[in-house]
């Protein structure tokens, strides 16, 4: 009989970073292990990766709902905890571990040690003075995908940052993308994107807050720029509503994060509608541990991506757990001894 147990963890900056929605300097996670009780000490760990103020099941009731989870880990189905997305994304992550042992959650060529993904550099909110730093060192270290998030700073000096950066850039030498985390109003996003598209971007991401679909639908017909819907998805759990999602709002791109869009099975479902509709999707990390971004990395290396990836590096927290994951560069492999 499979038993579980979870344990909460709170995560440290090592510097605050900034975002549309405020400044965080901390951020809370918990650990679920899983393990048979004919061998206890063989144990399967996952990260239910709840992201206070996004995650939809950011609810008073977390921890008891984790806890009956928990209690029913033998007989629990995944489809029960839909509503429940980060336990969801934690559950499948554990029990693959126990699985197949050790480190690995998704055997590949990438767990083997043969494969490697493409990163975007992700450049935070700061100063101008601290983001012009912070992309100067991203470009040093070979990235050729950044994605910059905007929204925080006054936004004149944000396109001084894109000038500065296609100044030396060419769009075939540096791909570009921005997350405006639904910063923008809806009165003021066709200005703001048109002032953004002389820069040569890639995409920018969510530039108003979800929930306004007609809205949205209409700046994805009429924007110079590729939108990719983000948080947007959260919420989303039903085939049929992710169905109308897509085809009423039509994006051009797609942001899945597993701990955010209904785990690994969740995100596939997003995967195939989207491909359905000629939808360009990537994956994105979620200020996931190492636990969590490992799963990530592995279950990312056996889809067939076609572009950089958003995937953290487990460099943002002073008392990270352990990983076997190593970047050189804008490269993300697995070195598992």
């Amino acid at each position: 009989m499979l038993k579980a147990s979870y344990t909460k963890y709170s995560l440290h900056f090592k510097e605050p970073v900034g975002t549309s929605r405020g400044v965080m300097r901390d951020k809370s996670t918990y650990f679920i292990r899983i393990w048979n009780d004919v061998n206890p000490a063989v144990i399967g760990v996952g990260e239910c990766a709840l992201f206070i103020g996004l995650s939809d099941d950011d609810r008073p009731d977390y921890e008891e709902q984790l806890q009956l989870v928990c209690d029913r880990i033998d007989s629990i189905q995944l489809q029960e905890l839909n509503a429940w997305s980060s336990i969801r994304f934690g559950v499948e992550m554990a029990k693959r571990n126990l699985l197949y042992g050790g480190e690995i959650y998704f055997p590949s060529p990438f767990t083997a040690g043969s494969q490697s993904i493409e990163i975007n550099g992700l450049i935070w909110m700061g100063s101008r003075e601290t983001m012009l730093e912070r992309i100067q060192q991203k470009l040093e270290d070979g990235f050729r995908c950044l994605k910059l998030k905007i929204g925080a700073i006054d936004f004149d000096a944000e396109l001084s940052l894109l000038s500065y950066i296609r100044q030396r850039f060419s769009r075939d030498e540096l791909e570009l993308r921005v997350d405006a985390n639904g910063a923008f109003t809806p009165s003021e996003a066709m200005a703001k994107l048109r002032a953004l598209a002389s820069f040569d971007l890639h995409s920018i991401e969510q530039p108003i807050r979800q929930g306004a679909w007609k809205e949205m639908a209409t700046l994805c017909q009429s924007s110079p720029i590729p939108i990719a819907l983000d948080e947007e998805l959260i919420g989303v759990n039903e085939w049929v509503k992710k169905q109308e999602l897509l085809e009423r709002i039509q994006p051009q791109y797609i942001i899945l994060k597993p701990a955010l869009c209904g785990g690994f099975e969740g995100a596939e479902e997003w995967i195939q509608l989207a491909e359905e509709r000629n939808i360009g999707w990537w994956v994105t990390s979620a200020l996931e541990s190492n636990v969590g971004l490992n799963a990530i990395a592995q279950w990312v290396s056996r889809l067939p991506i076609t572009m950089p990836q958003g995937l953290g590096t487990g460099q943002l927290y002073t008392n990270n757990t352990p990983t076997c994951l190593v970047q050189k560069g804008c490269k993300l492999s697995i070195k598992i001894v």
